[in-house]
Formats: C-alpha cells, sequence, structure tokens
C-alpha cells in the first residue's frame, strides 16, 4: 500500500483530533491514530473510549487500501519539525512497517492492527436529527462551555444541556454558582427533546469550528451523540440523568438595573480583584444614582482597592457582593459593548445580559452573590 499526502495538510487535521487523546489508557491501541486508505482518500480516526473523532483529507497517488492503527508521537513528532511537502507513506501489508519518505530523508516504525481498534456503535434507529449552522453551534458552546461544572458528585453539571424546543434551541450550563441561557432562535427544529453533552467533546467542536464553516449536523440517543461539522465527526456519550430546571432558579422581579460599558466594567473589576482575599476573591459593589463603586479588602495582608465607576442607574441605594473571578469570566464571554446587571436585593442573585443581543440571540447570565464581610 502506497500513497502522498501534504504534511500540512495532515498535521492541521492530525493536531486537531489528537486533542481527544488522553495520557493513561486503558487500551493501548489507544495510543494510536486509525489510517483507513482508500482511492483519493485519507480517514483518520483518535479516540480516548468515550468520544471519538474522525477526519479525512485527500491523498495522491494511491496504490492499494486497507487500515492500520499508527502511533501518535512517532507519527506525529517529526511531521512538526518538517517544512511543507510532500510525504509518501509505503506500508507493508504483510507486517506493518511504514516508511515516511521525504525531502532528503526517511523514517519507518512498525503500526498496529486495525481490527483491534474500537469503533463506537451506530445510533438506535430512533436517533434525533437536527441540522443547524455551525456558528449557532459554536455560539452556543462558546457562550456556555465556561459555566459547566467539575463536580463528581452531580454529573449532569458537567456538560451543556441541549434544550431542544419546537420554536428555537437553548444551550444551558451551570456550576450552581453562576449560570448562563442562550436562546437561539434561528433554529426551528419542530419537536421537543434534550441532552446532555459532555464537556470534553464540547471543547473539540468548539476547535474545530473556523468561522468560514457553514452547516452542522446533530444526530443522537439515548445514550450518544453524532456531531457532523466543517469535515470533523465527532461521536461521544452523552451525559446520564436529568438536568435541573433552569428556568426556575432565574429571579423575574430584578427591578434595580444598571447599565454599563462591558470593557470599563470588566477593567474595573480586573484592577480592584488584585487586592482581594485570595480565598474569598470578593468584591463589594455599592450602587447609587448612576454611580458604581467597586472596593475590595484583605485583612490579611492590609491592602485595600476602590474605584469609581459612572454608570446608568436609578435603583435603589444597595451593596452586594460577588466573586471577583466569576464575573470577569462572565464579562469576558458576553460579546457586547454595553450590559446590564439586574439586581433585587443582596441576597438573590444578579443578572447579566448584554443590552443588545446578536441577532436571534437571546443571552442571560447569573452569578450568585456572596455574603458581604464590611470593610
Amino acid at each position: 500500500m502506497k500513497f502522498e499526502v501534504l504534511s500540512s495538510d495532515l498535521l492541521s487535521h492530525l493536531t486537531t483530533i489528537s486533542h481527544v487523546l488522553i495520557s493513561k489508557n486503558s487500551m493501548p491501541i489507544l495510543d494510536n491514530f486509525l489510517f483507513q486508505v482508500q482511492p483519493g482518500i485519507l480517514t483518520m480516526t483518535a479516540s480516548d473510549g468515550d468520544t471519538t473523532i474522525v477526519t479525512s483529507t485527500t491523498i495522491e497517488d494511491v496504490t492499494g487500501e486497507g487500515s492500520f492503527a499508527v502511533p501518535v508521537k512517532t507519527l506525529i513528532d517529526p511531521i512538526k519539525e518538517m517544512p511543507q511537502q510532500t510525504l509518501r507513506f509505503e506500508v507493508d501489508d504483510d507486517n506493518l512497517e511504514i516508511f515516511v519518505h521525504y525531502q532528503n530523508g526517511k523514517y519507518n516504525f512498525i503500526a498496529e492492527n486495525a481490527k483491534e481498534y474500537p469503533l463506537p456503535k451506530p445510533l438506535s434507529e430512533g436517533a434525533s436529527h437536527l441540522e443547524l449552522s455551525a456558528q449557532t453551534l459554536l455560539s452556543g458552546i462558546q457562550s456556555t462551555i465556561f459555566a459547566t461544572a467539575d463536580d463528581d458528585l452531580r454529573p449532569v453539571m458537567n456538560g451543556i444541556y441541549f434544550d431542544i424546543k419546537p420554536e428555537h434551541i437553548v444551550f444551558v450550563a451551570s456550576d450552581s454558582k453562576k449560570l448562563v441561557r442562550l436562546i437561539n432562535n434561528s433554529v426551528k427544529p419542530g419537536f421537543e427533546s434534550c441532552f446532555i453533552l459532555p464537556k470534553k467533546p464540547a471543547t473539540l467542536i468548539k476547535n474545530s469550528i473556523s468561522k468560514d464553516m457553514e452547516g452542522a449536523i446533530i444526530d443522537w440517543d439515548e445514550k450518544c451523540a453524532r456531531i457532523t461539522v466543517g469535515g470533523y465527526q465527532i461521536t461521544c456519550r452523552l451525559i446520564e440523568g436529568r438536568f435541573p430546571r433552569y428556568e426556575a432558579v432565574i429571579p423575574k422581579n430584578n427591578i434595580n438595573h444598571l447599565i454599563i460599558d462591558r470593557q470599563v466594567f470588566v477593567n474595573a473589576v480586573r484592577r480592584i480583584s488584585v487586592f482581594a482575599n485570595s480565598a474569598t476573591n470578593q468584591i463589594k459593589f455599592e450602587l447609587d444614582k448612576n454611580l458604581l463603586t467597586i472596593s475590595s479588602q484583605d485583612m490579611d495582608y492590609s491592602h485595600s482597592g476602590i474605584e469609581t465607576v459612572t454608570c446608568t442607574y436609578d435603583g435603589a441605594p444597595m451593596k452586594i457582593g460577588f466573586r471577583a473571578g466569576y464575573l470577569i469570566e462572565i464579562l469576558n464571554t458576553v460579546n457586547a459593548d454595553e450590559v446590564e446587571l439586574r439586581l433585587s436585593d443582596p441576597a438573590r442573585a444578579g443578572l447579566i445580559v448584554p443590552v443588545q443581543n446578536k441577532e436571534n440571540e437571546d443571552l442571560l447570565m447569573l452569578i450568585m452573590p456572596m455574603m458581604l464581610n464590611e470593610f
């Protein structure tokens, strides 16, 4: 078996799918890429046992066809050090010895039998099917993934909840300290369904989508999902269990509204957070008419910071505490010039929304307050 492939194409695809790999596999074969050679097409697969990602690239001067598993480091590390060029692979079908020929050199290694490589089972016949734009999927993941939890006791919080409604799709994530809900009205599924996508495949999808990609396809059943986008197909196990009733925790009567420039806001929070206690990371907001005072103090080191920022606010005077790191994460994720902070009282969750949502989107972020230790 022989074929030629452009080194930059091969490296780009292998680098992307290699992100699924883990350092300690229960099956040694998973330390390999699976290569499947067909006329004009090389299909590459990587898996950690729970999540599998598949992609393909064009090849030339192909002789024969077949499958084999190649060691990840043995293949990818030398190619990283090569300038762009055409690589020629020669595979001995009997003992699976592979020779990789490149400009002024070659190297060889022994491949593994492809029959040992585990592939995901097909989805059930009753699997659901949804088509949407790649950018809709990307926006849903980018807006929510930072709010997912790492909670062994509540695994349903460790992923992104896809709440499929007939007239729209809702992306939700929460770690109980913060919550993100993004409604996208450009998708009209026409049916109801739901699933929880784990954080790892969500990250793989996010890293696989570029701005020039158009369509995405999601197929899923009760246990697994298959996402096809931009030349990549990602199959994963879904998180089993029931996601909490997220709408029930979103307060409906936050009557005190503050509007502020997002970049000015996040920069001020960053500066003042430097002086916050390292254990609590607490900052204090004091709100009065068109004025926001942000302060923090660390008694252990006898230092503090305070800054006043102009804003639009005509609600009741209020003092409320937040964890600075959570607030910065939220403000960095909101893609808007101005944001609105909606509050009711210092003991209830605050809502952060963009003053101007992107077309067909309704983004809402919730952050829990902290009990103030008055300075």
